[in-house]
């Protein structure tokens, strides 16, 4: 009988093992939003000159063209010439968003997928709303705050994608920070802080000593290159007012 059985078991080795996995990832992508009518000489002289100031932001970094203010761009032709011209400045382009007249099929020849915008505009509010009946409550997300209390080295990505997030410790360069919410570092940061990441205008970064090459707010940034000489390697906070990066020294 155990012969018989033995013979019926399924070999081990002939179990099927996945050839591949299905992970999510928090991706970190620049939105380029077109201004102009078209790209002619003078946006690209502009394009130039961002780039000299803060390549270091923009090297490697994935790049959606954001076409709300600039629908003409959904002709194929002036897509595809906007397309390489990007990329043969080493832009790594590969969506487009705010784009709802434009071929999807055609994007695909060029390497390109339709995305939805990464932040809503709320909803307008009625000037005369009828009586409601009833009224659902919709219940804010809890904050997940996130507490690292080790060095955060070059290469690694540290999220807090619905709070804060709070470094104990230094922050090396390659190293990159993103969180809903503020960001707090209890040492030298000399990588990337990305705080108020889905928009959050409102959110501020704390620092011990201020090395970073970026930082930013709300999609509102600025490079190594361009940091006050008074902020760096002092204890700093940094916030946004009008649009703008701010550096406060604390003293």
């Amino acid at each position: 009988m155990s012969d018989r059985y033995a013979r019926t078991r399924p070999d081990p080795r002939s179990a099927k093992v996945a050839a591949f996995q299905v992970r999510g990832r928090f991706l970190t992508a620049l939105a380029l939003r077109i201004d102009s009518a078209s790209a002619d000489a003078e946006f690209y002289a502009q394009l130039d000159e961002q780039l000299g100031k803060g390549r270091q932001l923009f090297m490697g970094a994935p790049i959606v063209l954001d076409l709300a203010n600039a629908p003409d761009f959904a002709d194929h032709s002036r897509m595809r010439d906007l397309v390489e011209k990007l990329r043969a400045r080493d832009l790594q382009v590969f969506g487009v968003q705010n784009a709802p007249a434009i071929d999807a099929r055609q994007l695909q020849t060029l390497g390109l997928i339709t995305l939805a915008p990464g932040r809503e505009a709320p909803v307008p509010r009625d000037t005369n709303p009828a009586p409601a009946v009833a009224q659902t409550v919709t219940q804010a997300p809890l904050a997940e705050n996130k507490v690292i209390r080790t060095p955060v080295r070059s290469g690694q990505i540290v999220v807090a994608e619905h709070g804060d997030l709070t470094i104990v410790g230094s922050v090396a360069s390659g190293a990159e920070l993103v969180a809903a919410g503020n960001i707090h570092v209890y040492g030298n940061l000399r990588g990337r802080a990305i705080a108020g990441c889905h928009g959050n205008e409102n959110t501020h970064i704390f620092c011990q000593s201020l090395n970073a090459e970026l930082v930013a707010i709300a999609g509102v940034y600025q490079t190594s290159e361009t940091i006050e000489d008074t902020a760096r390697e002092r204890n700093t906070h940094i916030y946004l007012k009008d649009e703008k990066i701010c550096m406060e020294v604390i003293a």
